[in-house]
């Protein structure tokens, strides 16, 4: 698809709006609070101003997420330019999102959450309030990161302006009821001690038949505060029981037998007799699979004001995770052959099992000064962050065991199970430990209209396994500078830098694989029209990876693979009397390079993504408590090349690739408060698009979410 359909869409909301971008002439100039305000335990650290940062950022309230019919943290990201929000379709075992075609780590409370796969229970909306994605390269303020951006979300804790208690009765197809309770208490009277409780329980099936989605949260917390100081105390328990939804669906009972995928090597056909299997089938076994997860954390969150230029705030966490994870699928070579025969038959199942987890010993701690010199305001952070964390894994593989199970006749009755005795003769353990100190520094400069901000990073990263122990030493920094004008339109350009350690022996130097190093330049526009909550930001950048790890006879190597990509986004908030207009869109070329010059487009990267929600509150009277949503989501195709999954695996390249179609998605949302009652009716994928996300070369299809209904009832105490 060209640009020609979502600028057209875009130019049909600002023709709508045309109000949205200036006061009227004769009417005083308010000021407008936007209701996407940074939390200085967000992405950036601070809570300057969305409209003066030399950086491109998008934030996802409660409240939006919630309209939207956000059922997972991916979910939130939906309307988000530059993300995708589930590069491989519905998901139970994490969010999968991506920016800027690179994956995105996810941070809770200026911390990360996730580390490694399948050994973390992953977080549930309902414990936060909001999300934050900082699209870039952020190792100056986070260390190890991908450079197309990260994730931040932030949690509800007890707060004095959050009292009273709200239940949430929610229930939808797919058998999904949830019950959700958030209290929160004065105890002390003043408002100085305040506690919360915010509860969860769900009861779930999913699209995928057999698996489920149940899940216990109990995330209590205590604040204290006076004029100077806040401490907040947050406990997180989080109880997921599931299976996994990605079944790795074989490409000969799914692409062979759709329109929606092309296939360029025909022997990945060959097995197929033209059918096409569900895409809500299940090719495990309910008697074997399981994804059950486990996390208990505690986290510290505060501040303390020596005075008013000068202030202390921090968050320090211990987590620990454990996951059982068992899974059996279709067993693919990504050589080009069939997987099945043309009755359906599987030649063979491959059985997983690998118990995990993780701990995380954590925190982040910085001093924030304000302060003159001259004609210049400077708005200094000094932090220090630390990081001790431990992931073991005790994994059994049994590939391709021979099998009579049949995709389009499935049976499930567990006779296929191998014996303990098998997993436990193919069982290993691994574990590893990464251990980062760092001092970073940043500072914000204000002279007159010109905002420059400058940072940078000292970073120590010693990680650890059965085989390597090595120590890595970054010094990641970031620039940007912003002009604000007195109409409201900033531009600005910014250069950041990223990096993540990579542990290893190059198997052709004999020395250590070196640190994944990335940097990005973006220049842009933000656009915030005075008296009017519209805003508006236009963005291009240009990054790249370098240090990819090449796979190779006897191990590893780095040998100038790496990572390019730019891209254009338009993000647009319109704002026109009762009606708000939230415009998306990305063009994104993102290809992996070798030191040869060849290039190969990424996979499951779509270059061109759209969306637009519109809502409607009426003002008026009669109308009063009506919410109406309407939102699109398109996606362009994507592919997927073989050559780099078969030389990690031992295979010769073969010229196979898949290109999966893209889709266009409808969401709808009707609410209404009365009698303090907030009734919500979320549907997504109003249509029921039947689709696959992505398809990959190796020989596996990855099913879209199919349509969800939701209906939610509220009340306030």
């Amino acid at each position: 698809m060209s640009l020609l359909k979502p600028l057209a869409i875009f130019s049909l909301a600002i023709g709508a709006c045309p109000f949205a971008f200036a006061a009227e002439p004769d009417q005083p100039i308010e000021e407008v609070v936007v209701t996407a305000k940074l939390s200085r335990f967000g992405a950036t650290k601070s809570d300057a101003l969305i409209a003066e940062i030399p950086r491109s950022l998008s934030v996802i309230t409660e409240d939006e997420f919630l309209s939207r019919g956000a059922l997972s943290l991916s979910n939130t990201l939906a309307y988000t330019a530059g993300v995708v929000e589930n590069a491989f379709g519905f998901a139970t075992r994490g969010d999968f999102t991506s920016i800027r075609g690179l994956d995105a780590p996810e941070y809770q409370d200026n911390l990360q959450v996730l580390f490694g796969f399948y050994n973390n229970a992953r977080a549930d909306v309902y414990t936060l309030e909001q999300i934050e994605v900082l699209k870039g390269p952020a190792s100056v303020l986070y260390g190890q990161a991908a450079p197309g951006g990260i994730v931040s979300t932030v949690s509800k804790i007890a707060r004095a302006d959050r009292l009273g208690t709200e239940v949430v009765l929610t229930a939808g197809n797919n058998s999904r009821y949830q019950l959700g309770v958030d209290s929160g208490l004065d105890l002390s009277g003043d408002g100085r001690l305040t506690a919360r409780l915010v509860a969860m329980v769900r009861e779930a099936d999913t699209q995928i038949d057999f698996v489920n989605d149940d899940a216990l949260v109990l995330a209590p917390s205590l604040t204290y505060a006076n004029d100077q100081s806040s401490l907040t105390l947050l406990l997180n328990y989080t109880d997921r029981e599931s299976d996994t939804s990605a079944q790795f669906l074989p490409l000969a009972a799914t692409a062979c037998g759709s329109s929606d995928v092309s296939v360029s090597e025909p022997n990945v056909c060959a097995g197929s007799n033209g059918s096409q299997v569900n895409e809500t089938a299940y090719v495990g076994d309910p008697n074997f699979n399981r994804y059950d997860t486990e996390a208990t954390t505690i986290t510290l969150i505060g501040s303390h004001a020596f005075n008013e230029s000068l202030r202390l705030e921090g968050t320090a966490r211990y987590r620990d995770n454990e996951a059982d994870y068992d899974q059996t699928w279709i067993s693919f070579l990504g050589d080009g052959n069939p997987r099945i025969l043309t009755d359906g038959t599987a030649v063979g199942r491959t059985w997983y099992s690998a118990p995990a987890g993780s701990t995380q010993t954590a925190f982040d701690l910085r001093l924030v000064s304000d302060f003159q010199t001259g004609p210049v305001s400077h708005n200094v952070l000094l932090g220090a962050n630390y990081q001790d964390v431990e992931t073991d894994i005790a994994s059994a593989l049994l590939y391709a065991v021979p099998t009579a199970f049949n995709i389009f006749q499935p049976v499930y009755d567990g006779s296929e199970i191998p014996e303990a005795a098998a997993f436990d003769a193919a069982r290993s353990n691994s574990e590893n430990k990464t251990v980062a100190s760092d001092l970073y520094l940043t500072d914000t400069l204000t002279i007159g209209d010109l905002i420059i901000n400058a940072g940078i990073r000292f970073s120590s990263v010693d990680s650890e396994d059965a085989v390597n122990d090595q120590e890595d030493e970054e010094t990641p920094i970031t620039f940007g500078a912003l002009y604000r004008t007195p109409v409201g339109l900033n531009p600005y350009v910014s250069y950041s830098e990223s990096f993540r350690a990579t542990v290893g022996t190059d198997v052709v130097t004999g020395g250590a694989l070196k640190p994944r190093t990335g940097e990005q330049t973006e220049v842009g526009l933000k656009y915030q029209p005075l008296g009017s909550a519209s805003f508006i930001t236009v963005a291009y950048f240009d990054l790249e990876e370098d240090n990819l790890v090449d796979f190779v006879a006897g191990g590893q190597t780095q040998s100038g693979l790496g990572i390019e990509s730019d891209g254009f986004e338009i993000e647009a908030l319109l704002v026109w009397n009762d009606f708000t207009f939230d415009f998306n869109y990305r063009q994104l070329d993102s290809n992996e390079v070798d030191g040869a010059g060849g290039s190969v487009q990424r996979p499951s990267v779509p270059e061109t993504a759209a969306s637009l929600w519109t809502s409607w509150e009426p003002s008026t009277d009669k109308l009063s408590g009506l919410r109406l949503g309407l939102g699109a989501r398109y996606a362009s195709e994507n592919e997927s090349n073989g050559t780099a999954f078969l030389a990690a695996n031992g295979f010769a390249p073969t010229p196979n690739r898949v290109e999966t179609d893209g889709y266009t998605l409808f969401d709808a949302m009707i609410g209404y408060t009365i009698n303090g009652y907030d009734l919500m009716l979320n549907i997504r994928n109003l249509t029921d698009e039947n689709f696959y996300a992505t398809c990959l070369s190796r020989g596996d299809c990855f099913p879209g979410e199919e349509r969800t209904i939701v209906a939610r009832v509220a009340k306030r105490f």
